[in-house]
């Protein structure tokens, strides 16, 4: 193997663990997101960045000519599976911001038949 060759292996397995490790966080996150039924501390725009940088990764393999899809497809599959689970976390985002309003509601309406 050349020495060329040996760098671009070795990018693939560090692209390939960055894929994996994000890919087990985000499961844990949309669980936590909706086990804690609040929108507080998260971010709607950061959440929206990760799914542009996720697209934007995708997009790069679909352009890049020395791309081999037959051989590479797992690397597709992850991002994919990686740009679903951002998505889920943004539907948590907004069903979490629907119940926050919701209890937002019910409080100022206690707060007023208190008064």
């Amino acid at each position: 193997m050349e020495p060329n060759e040996i760098l671009i292996l070795i990018a693939e397995i560090l692209e390939i663990s960055m894929l994996v490790c994000f890919g087990f966080s985000w499961p844990i996150n949309v669980i936590k997101a909706f086990r804690a039924r609040t929108t507080k501390g998260k971010s709607v725009i950061f959440i929206c960045l990760i799914l542009l940088g996720y697209v934007a990764g995708i997009t790069s393999k679909f352009i890049n000519p020395t791309f081999d899809y037959s051989k590479k497809w797992y690397v597709l599959f992850f991002y994919f599976l990686n740009f679903i689970m951002v998505s889920l976390d943004l539907i948590m985002y907004f069903r979490n911001l629907r119940l926050d309003k919701k209890r937002e509601a019910l409080e100022k309406k206690s707060a007023d038949l208190k008064e």
